[in-house]
């Protein structure tokens, strides 16, 4: 009897073959699509940030940081009572935010248990999608009841925007302080270490870099809102010092008047806009280089 054999070897190698091919193409084709998304999104940041220097740079310079807008009418004046008070509206918010937000985040991840750890969970997510201007109306309603109608303050425009930094903060500090393995802690309590000092001397070491980066996430969250101060903070052409007494200014509230109640010199008052905008995105910029240094000082030492 006859025995045929077949020799599949070709066709097996000309299928794995046809199957890498196909591997490829597709990896090709599917960098070449996540690039051109990437190069569209980029498109309207890139148009942004060119806009925003080329028409702020007109008006970058030494009277715009020494010169507040008091008794400037036309051309001239400068942005410095707004830069100051976007410093101690945004310091505010932060002191006030982040202990709270970090405190918040350490009970429900370490202590946490039961119906109002679910409920505060719960409050935690609604707050973290309120419109800013509740917020600004929470925060005017709580200052008209204890200082009467019509106040302004510094103060007030923190409260309002610790609002909308605190669930941020809860949020992202909850989820890095998950993170840390349960190994950690549970080495520290076979030295007998207690909870609180386990807390503070490993917890928080281990997740303070990733505890910064969504403190600052919650600080962009805030810098540039307007609806909520123009409520509590009102509108000053002049230097204001003081947190707790009259009207202050921030940059955001600064770029909005400038651009809806212009003068006679049309172009003095987009100039100003414009250049405030530049400002503040500089501004962000130096606190997110801020808080990658701070975080990459306190992140645990490796060798």
């Amino acid at each position: 009897m006859a025995v045929i054999v077949l020799d599949r070897a070709p066709s097996i190698a000309l299928g794995k073959h046809t199957v890498r091919r196909g591997r490829r193409v597709a990896d090709t084709a599917a960098t070449w699509v996540i690039c051109g998304v990437f190069g569209l999104a980029l498109i309207p940041l890139v148009s942004l940030l060119w806009t925003a220097v080329s028409r702020g740079l007109s008006r970058l310079d030494a009277d715009f940081f020494g010169n507040s807008m008091r008794g400037v009418v036309g051309a001239g004046g400068g942005a410095l009572h707004a830069i100051l008070g976007t410093g101690l509206i945004t310091g505010a918010t932060i002191v006030l935010s982040v202990p709270l937000g970090i405190a918040a985040a350490i009970y429900l991840v370490e202590y946490g248990r039961g119906p109002f750890a679910r409920a505060v969970t719960f409050l935690v997510d609604v707050m973290t999608g309120i419109p800013s201007i509740v917020a600004g109306l929470f925060a005017y309603t709580v200052f008209s009841m204890v200082f009467g109608p019509g106040v302004r303050s510094g103060v007030a425009g923190a409260l309002a925007l610790s609002l909308l930094m605190i669930p941020v903060v809860v949020r992202s500090s909850e989820e890095m302080l998950r993170l840390v393995p349960d190994d950690l802690r549970e080495a520290a309590y076979a030295l007998g270490t207690p909870k609180y000092r386990t807390i503070g001397k490993i917890v928080l070491p281990t997740a303070i870099s990733g505890i910064v980066s969504g403190s600052m996430l919650g600080v962009a969250r805030i810098v540039g809102e307007t609806a909520p101060l123009l409520l509590v903070a009102g509108y000053s052409d002049a230097m204001n010092y003081n947190l707790f007494s009259e009207r202050m200014t921030t940059l955001p509230v600064y770029i909005y008047q400038q651009w809806k109640f212009k003068g006679a010199d049309v172009a003095s008052y987009d100039d100003r806009a414009w250049t405030a905008a530049l400002v503040l995105i500089a501004f962000v910029l130096v606190i997110n280089l801020a808080s990658r240094l701070v975080a990459k000082w306190f992140a645990p030492k490796t060798r």
